[in-house]
């Protein structure tokens, strides 16, 4: 398990860290999320010793990263998807990190073949595209078969079929009982990906929830669509709704279920073209959180969930 406690970090008069305190278990996908400048990076880099904290701690089973006698077999990561030398081959790459840790050259094999580069195990990285660079930086953290994986930005640069292969294998790795924790910006990606959301803002803790409940606190409205749509919008008020007409025809209805919706349109004998269920997307509440807390902001013109 991943354990921060009151984690502080300063450089000089910023404060980048402020006494950020949360836990990370096995079993789930948890994402880390925030604006630019939030202290995602940082806390990543004091969880793997390259930074040092002002205060607090930042554990991986109960130690501190360099207090890890062979950490790959521990903790596998990728904070830079271009930290491969470009002069050496994928295979030369994972070889010299195996050598550190012990781990023998039919487990290089192996992961290559895992993560699709076997065919190119012996091309320098210089010449890969960002996708591979981002797949044999993903091979290097598996190396060791740890039992935490921490990934920063992991579907930067992939193509569809890469997405989709990074979903599935982070939460396979997760369902065999592993610890995941990855940052992300891609909101649309992370709501298919993570199970459990951290959302921090100028280096504190904003939010700590499930995906289904986050999403749940959020209101949700029905879509309905009908010829007879003035009728359906006195009854619906009847039911205690709140109706507004869209630009289209449409109705929103706050405060009733599809199901009441259907119900009451059938015995009013009112066809139905449309009936949809909505809730907030990850992106609309993402949004909400970190509004106050976000430190570059562009004016940006916000359109109707579909």
């Amino acid at each position: 398990m991943i354990v921060v406690r009151e984690l502080t970090k300063r450089y000089g008069p910023t404060l980048a860290v402020d006494q950020l305190s949360f836990e990370v278990r096995p079993g789930v996908v948890t994402g880390f999320l925030g604006p630019n400048g939030a202290g995602k990076s940082t806390t990543l880099r004091i969880l793997l010793g390259l930074h040092h904290p002002t205060s607090g701690e930042a554990l991986i089973g109960n130690r501190r990263y360099d207090r890890i006698g062979r950490p790959m077999h521990e903790v596998g990561a990728v904070l830079d998807a271009d930290a491969a030398h470009p002069g050496r081959t994928a295979f030369h790459h994972l070889a010299c990190l195996a050598r550190s840790n012990g781990i023998g050259k039919a487990r290089v094999t192996a992961v290559l073949e895992r993560v699709g580069l076997a065919s190119v195990a012996h091309k320098r990285v210089g010449g890969f595209s960002l996708g591979m660079r981002q797949r044999l930086g993903i091979a290097g953290a598996l190396l060791g078969d740890p039992a935490v994986i921490l990934l920063d930005e992991p579907v930067n640069g992939l193509d569809a079929a890469g997405i989709r292969w990074i979903r599935s294998t982070l939460r396979s790795l997760a369902a065999e009982g592993r610890t995941v924790l990855l940052s992300s910006h891609l909101m649309s990606e992370m709501a298919l990906t993570v199970d459990h959301v951290l959302i921090i803002g100028r280096g504190r803790l904003l939010e700590e929830t499930s995906m289904t409940r986050m999403r749940d606190r959020f209101e949700r409205d029905v879509l309905v669509r009908s010829p007879q749509a003035a009728e359906l919008a006195g009854i619906l008020a009847g039911l205690g709704a709140s109706v507004t007409a869209t630009d289209d025809g449409g109705l929103v209805a706050v405060g009733v279920d599809a199901s009441a919706i259907g119900d009451a349109a059938a015995a009013a004998s009112i066809p139905l073209h449309e009936l949809t269920s909505r809730s907030a997307t990850l992106e609309d509440v993402y949004l909400d959180l970190t509004s106050e807390v976000a430190d570059y902001q562009a004016a940006v013109e916000r359109t109707a969930r579909p």
